[in-house]
């Protein structure tokens, strides 16, 4: 029946194995068929059509879950790609069900990222425009100076745009806290370099409602009330019009 076709980046974002844009990637490389065949961008897939992804069989979408709070460490990259990465945040964990993160710490950043085989999930919290807070603790390499804070927090020029204006508050001679609602490209990084200085050191403390409460390298699963409140926060976001 139609009602039960979906597209094919939703069936593998909802199997578990990855986002839906990264399903896009798969297709337009070749690596996904369908009985056999390899589809076109948007094609709908049934109960009865056989998936793989280079050639590993995937199964029908999961019920069952899983969401992560990890603490990285310094040094862990957030890919996927254990392969071509051997300080992979996949092979550091070792959980034993597919799993991926929800957006990237970059490499010499640490701290809370989420991790999860929920594939709708990872795309709403990944819309920007939904708003989602991201808190930072932030130490700098020299004392702060003039308006620094002020700057920081009213918009800064970087990647040929200007940041959302943010909360950012001084907690030490050379360090302050952020809360953002965006996630550029190294953005912290890039926002401080405009103002002539470095990031020493940066660690996510907060993702919307879920807190770091974790030793460095150590996860938990989020409690009941964390995923709810997770799911009423992003329940304004954006339907999508695949089936």
């Amino acid at each position: 029946m139609e009602t039960q076709l979906k597209r094919i980046n939703k069936f593998l974002s909802e199997a578990g194995y990855c986002s839906r844009r990264a399903a896009d990637k798969l297709i337009e490389e070749g690596a996904v068929t369908i009985n056999g065949k390899v589809p076109e961008m948007g094609t709908k897939v049934g109960p009865a059509d056989e998936v793989r992804v280079n050639g590993k069989l995937i199964t029908e979408p999961k019920s069952d879950f899983v969401y992560l709070a990890f603490n990285k460490p310094r040094g862990i990259v957030c890919t996927t790609d254990t392969r071509r990465e051997k300080d992979n945040i996949i092979d550091f964990i070792n959980y034993p069900e597919r799993i991926f993160p929800v957006g990237r710490l970059d490499k010499y950043s640490e701290g809370l990222i989420l991790l999860t085989n929920d594939g709708d999930i990872v795309n709403k919290i990944l819309r920007a425009r939904n708003n989602h807070e991201k808190e930072y603790i932030v130490h700098l390499n020299k004392p702060i100076k003039g308006d620094f804070i002020e700057k920081m927090g009213n918009g800064v020029p970087i990647l040929d745009t200007v940041t959302k204006k943010c909360f950012v508050e001084q907690i030490g001679k050379s360090s302050f806290r952020i809360i953002l609602t965006q996630g550029l490209n190294r953005q912290i990084r890039r926002m401080c370099e405009y103002f002539d200085y470095k990031v020493a050191g940066l660690k996510r403390i907060r993702i919307m409602n879920v807190k770091l409460d974790v030793e460095k390298g150590k996860w938990r699963e989020l409690s009941p009330n964390e995923l709810n409140d997770i799911q009423s926060l992003v329940s304004q976001s954006d339907k999508t019009h695949d089936n």
